[in-house]
């Protein structure tokens, strides 16, 4: 473009030639491109030509955009892989475009435009090529068979402090070495720094806004090995002068019971050093308290919860001025709150966190699991810098809610106060850090009977005495769910438990008497089921008189040949109130007994509810004397019998002796059964028929239309209506009554059986309403010819089947000429 040529004119240029570009393809689409190439080899190898540009056109237009944005772009060999890679495209096209709103905000001063690296900052820090395998469980010698100390599995009492020495003590060691009952109601030692922790402030730089201070590059440094005590004590020369310090740990759980630092990174702002914490002498460590019970400098962890718990119980050493960088991330809000996290957004490195589960006993270490442990504290100072700027600009200092730097080093301090204490598990409860009722507790589904819980408790007994036993994790003796599968199974035998238990490692299969002797002890004191237990350990609202509601004492189930006796209850655990069949209602017994009762899942998380109140409440309480229940009338079945639904109710007819007298009198009765009749064809006609025995008469209903009608007749309103209306009423029933008087005395029955007079009856074809004589006089005075559906045949003959049509040529009609 000219640099006289203004934007506007070239964008309205492009935005012309995209505009043609975009109609001319749409032209195209629209036509039946395969058509043309099939009939025009041509045009198939002009638009196979095209295509392969167009797709090579698109394929550099996305590299090159992918470059830019820092991501690889998929390659277009044809036009499938479009479908195939669309994922990619997709990636590479929304980066573009969110790259183009940055810009266009930065442009627009809606955000801050990021500053270019000066000459002066940092080098990128070197990224070392991971290795080929991560070598998770190395095969070398148990290091902890060398120590000085050796691991105890077997404690006889509380785990006590492994200080010789207090260095910045402000209560000396003897009165710090005190015990205590902690919540569980176990003996435990205090915290032997408790007091320094509590009380002791932060130096005053840490509440000051400064300038980060940049790393040491890392080609120009180098950090420095130390497996030797007099390295230990050169390091503590240069730690002593520093204000700040980062630390971290590498700690390996798999071969052994308690578990083992297998190194500690150090740094400063100017050095780095990975310390050896295998060696035999790693107690003597402890002189290292000058530094990290010194308050006056300021230890920095990402994640310190468990390291000071590793710290005490491996090195004997305590941390009295941590800051936490985990809590600055959650007081600022961070989307993301791990090492790795803020490695790369502030210092812009890529932690490669699969050396994180790496198998840190091995020595020599490898260069890549060297680089890695050092890069967890080599930039976290810088880091440290970060966060303590961020949180001091985000601070009210005037309000404790608001002082985010506060907050953060309190909590801070509430984790430097942990303790350790030895792992342990109660048998019964299952509670406790090597205990089973977590595990229960995430697998409950498996609802085990009382055998299977025995099986599942013993197994987990004897894995535990065997680690303790072998120095190894339990984990390694034997997998938490093949345990949960052998408990499933419940194997009879020795032999079917042989099989169930894995080939690797072997210690579970040299022991395969002890095991089956557990499990057999186990199954001989009995016990719960896995439901009665947990449901044991319900809360107090869902006990009633101290007995949990949802699980009593064991049904005894009847055997396969007698009776079953069910019981219905008169609420649904589920539905609660709701009509039940008339069927059951006279023939249900009501039962008292609750050992049925089992609660849906749903129900242990409400609050008491009524269903258990109403079950206690309705349960007859026991008195002295018996009460005496009278003896229930036999019920005897009665047979069904046949009837007839019909329509209303029909009056019987009037003796014929009945004098004119009572004409009047029975018109009046008429007049209401016809009432009667009405209303029960209204009723029928709606859908609405009552055949129950106890259903009351409805005479109430026609004693109050009668006198409403006699009201009415007293007042001389419609008095013509209802005359003429009974008069047509009689007149209808006297006619009744004639023709009833006719039938007798011709000797005729009412029901008498009168053979069928075929030559009256109507016609299908022109079947009328009015009997079947009347159709055959309707019929035969009709002039014309009476239709006859068999007449064409008869006259015509019988004809053949239909000729079949010549069978043509196997070509088709496309190619005939």
């Amino acid at each position: 473009m000219e640099p006289a040529q203004d934007f506007k004119s070239f964008q309205e240029r492009i935005q012309k030639s995209l505009v043609t570009t975009v109609k001319t393809v749409n032209r195209l689409a629209a036509e039946d491109l395969d058509f043309q190439r099939t009939v025009n080899r041509d045009v198939a190898e002009q638009l196979d030509e095209k295509s392969q540009r167009i797709l090579d056109l698109s394929s550099r237009l996305l590299k090159s955009a992918a470059s830019a944005c820092g991501l690889k772009a998929p390659t277009f060999e044809d036009v499938d892989d479009i479908d195939l890679n669309w994922r990619g495209v997709v990636d590479v096209v929304d980066t573009v475009l969110e790259k183009a709103d940055t810009a266009l905000d930065e442009y627009t001063g809606l955000i801050k435009r990021k500053e270019p690296p000066t000459g002066d900052s940092a080098p990128e820090p070197k990224k070392l090529k991971p290795s080929a395998k991560v070598v998770r469980n190395a095969n070398i010698t148990k290091p902890q068979a060398h120590f000085e100390i050796p691991p105890d599995n077997f404690p006889t009492g509380p785990w006590k402090p492994i200080l010789t020495k207090k260095p910045h003590a402000t209560v000396p060691l003897e009165e710090s070495l005190v015990t205590f009952k902690n919540g569980g109601g176990s003996v435990q030692y205090k915290h032997p720094y408790e007091t320094e922790i509590s009380k002791g402030n932060y130096p005053q730089h840490v509440f000051e806004e400064s300038e980060p201070i940049p790393y040491q590059p890392v080609e120009k440094t180098k950090p420095t090995w130390v497996d030797t005590y007099e390295g230990v004590l050169d390091m503590l020369v240069h730690l002593k002068k520093a204000k700040e310090i980062a630390v971290d740990l590498e700690h390996h759980d798999f071969r052994t019971y308690n578990g083992l630092v297998c190194l500690m990174q150090v740094s400063t702002r100017e050095q780095d050093w990975i310390v050896d914490t295998l060696q035999p002498w790693r107690h003597r460590l402890e002189i290292l308290n000058e530094v990290f019970a010194d308050p006056s400098i300021v230890k920095v962890f990402h994640g310190a919860y468990m390291d000071m718990i590793w710290l005490q119980r491996d090195l004997g050493l305590y941390v009295n001025g941590l800051f936490d960088t985990y809590f600055a991330c959650e007081l600022l809000g961070f989307p993301g709150r791990s090492l790795a996290y803020l490695l790369s957004t502030f210092v812009e490195f890529t932690a490669d966190k699969q050396y994180q589960l790496a198998d840190w006993r091995m020595r020599p270490i490898p260069d890549e699991m060297m680089y890695y442990a050092r890069s967890d504290t080599h930039y976290l100072l810088y880091i440290y810098d970060n966060v303590r700027n961020r949180l001091l600009t985000s601070s009210d200092r005037s309000k404790p809610e608001t002082d985010l730097i506060t907050r953060a080093l309190d909590k801070s301090r509430e984790v430097s106060l942990y303790r350790h204490e030895h792992p342990e598990f109660n048998e019964s409860t299952g509670e406790g850090s090597r205990g089973w009722y977590n595990y229960i507790l995430k697998h409950g589904h498996m609802a085990l009977n009382a055998e299977q819980f025995a099986v599942f408790r013993a197994l987990w007994k004897w894995r535990d005495t065997a680690a303790r036993r072998a120095d190894e994790s339990p984990n390694f003796i034997l997998g938490s769910n093949n345990l949960g599968q052998i408990a499933r199974v419940n194997p009879p035998d020795m032999k079917a438990l042989h099989s169930l238990l894995p080939v690797s490692p072997p210690i579970a299969k040299s022991c395969l008497n002890e095991i089956w002797d557990q499990i057999r002890a186990t199954k001989a004191e009995g016990g719960p089921s896995l439901l009665q237990f947990l449901t044991s350990q319900a809360p107090d609202s869902l006990k009633k008189n101290g007995v949990p509601q949802a699980v009593k004492a064991s049904t005894s189930w009847p055997g396969i040949d007698g009776e079953v006796d069910v019981a219905i209850r008169d609420r649904s655990q589920l539905f609660g109130n709701m009509p039940i069949s008339s069927r059951w209602e006279g023939s249900r017994v009501s039962s008292n007994r609750q050992d049925d009762y089992v609660p849906f899942p749903w129900q242990r998380f409400v609050e008491e509810t009524s269903n258990g109140d109403a079950l206690a409440e309705s349960a007859p309480e026991a008195t002295e004397e018996p009460a005496v229940t009278p003896a229930a009338p036999e019920v005897v079945d009665e047979p069904d019998q046949e009837f007839t639904l019909k329509r209303g109710k029909k009056r019987k007819a009037a003796p014929a002796e009945e004098d004119s007298s009572s004409s009047e009198e029975s018109g009046s009765k008429d007049e209401d059964v016809g009432v009667a009749e009405d209303e029960a064809m209204q009723d029928v006609e709606g859908g609405v028929l009552d055949l129950r025995e106890d259903q009351p008469k409805r005479s109430k209903n026609t004693k109050a239309r009668k006198a409403e009608k006699r009201a009415r007749e007293q007042e001389g309103e419609a008095e013509s209506e209802q005359k003429s209306r009974k008069s047509e009423r009689r007149a209808l029933k006297e006619q009744r009554r004639q023709e009833k008087k006719d039938k007798e005395a011709e000797g005729g029955k009412q029901f008498a059986a009168v053979p069928f007079d075929y030559s009256q009856a109507a016609s299908v074809m022109n079947a009328s309403r009015s009997g079947g004589g009347a159709a055959v006089e309707k019929t035969k005075g009709k002039k014309g010819k009476v239709y006859d559906p068999y007449a064409k045949s008869v006259e015509e003959g019988v004809k053949g089947a239909r000729k079949a049509p010549p069978i043509r040529g196997e070509r088709s009609a496309t190619f005939k000429k």
